[in-house]
């Protein structure tokens, strides 16, 4: 009887017919994607980057818009809620118009005592508004989203400020005006038209620069001084 002829036996591999280098190969590529997809995905920033100094930031509380710009005539310090006008008003209840201001240079800011830069620039102002009231500078300080006039007058009180300041108490000014941050400066002209608008605090280089322009002007014929 002739004998069965011996059928080549397959290896074993480590895992089914794969052998251990194949395996190796194989992990080695799916390692060395992984990496180049992380390098591609990873941010350019470290993400240890340490944020910016809330202090010295545009603080922002509503969504970005293009706003007023150089040029354009300054809307009064009012607006429409519900279909009813709300005007700005002081701490101590009375009227705050642009139209009683015209024929002055004036430096319109929109601010809150909680708010980091604005806590920051806060010298700025006083400092700026002692040195030019004396050339006709009206500065008037729009406090938004506050608690009640009484904090604001706190904090006036303890700054030294003496600038008149309005209370915004639904923001509906600081909307009319399409700010979306704080501070937001305005440097409005003896005519009424806006020269400069500033998002930010201010530096008192800078806050020197932008008055000059308003504060140089005179007023055209027929203004009340």
């Amino acid at each position: 009887m002739t004998e069965p002829t011996d059928r080549p036996r397959t290896r074993a591999g480590l895992i089914g017919p794969f052998s251990g280098r194949q395996i190796v190969v194989f992990l080695a590529v799916v390692l060395a994607a992984g990496g180049l997809l992380a390098f591609i995905t990873s941010p350019i920033t470290p993400p240890n980057t340490p944020p910016p100094s809330p202090g010295a930031t545009f603080y922002i509380i509503g969504s970005p818009t293009e706003g007023l710009a150089p040029g354009d005539l300054a809307p009064e310090l009012e607006s429409t809620v519900n279909g009813t006008t709300v005007t700005l008003e002081d701490l101590d209840g009375r009227p705050v118009r642009l139209a009683d201001l015209r024929g002055r240079p004036v430096w319109l800011t929109f601010f809150a005592t909680w708010c980091p830069p604005c806590q920051q620039e806060t010298p700025v102002l006083r400092e700026a508004y002692e040195a030019h009231r004396g050339e006709g500078l009206e500065l008037v300080a729009v406090s938004v989203q506050e608690t009640t006039p009484d904090d604001v007058r706190a904090y006036a009180e303890t700054y030294g400020l003496e600038f008149p300041i309005g209370f915004d108490a639904t923001s509906a000014v600081f909307q009319a005006y399409q700010a979306y941050g704080l501070p937001t400066h305005l440097f409005i002209d003896r005519d009424g038209v806006i020269r400069n608008v500033w998002r930010g605090p201010l530096s008192t280089p800078e806050a020197e620069e932008l008055l000059a322009p308003i504060l140089a002007d005179r007023a055209t014929p027929g203004a009340t001084p």
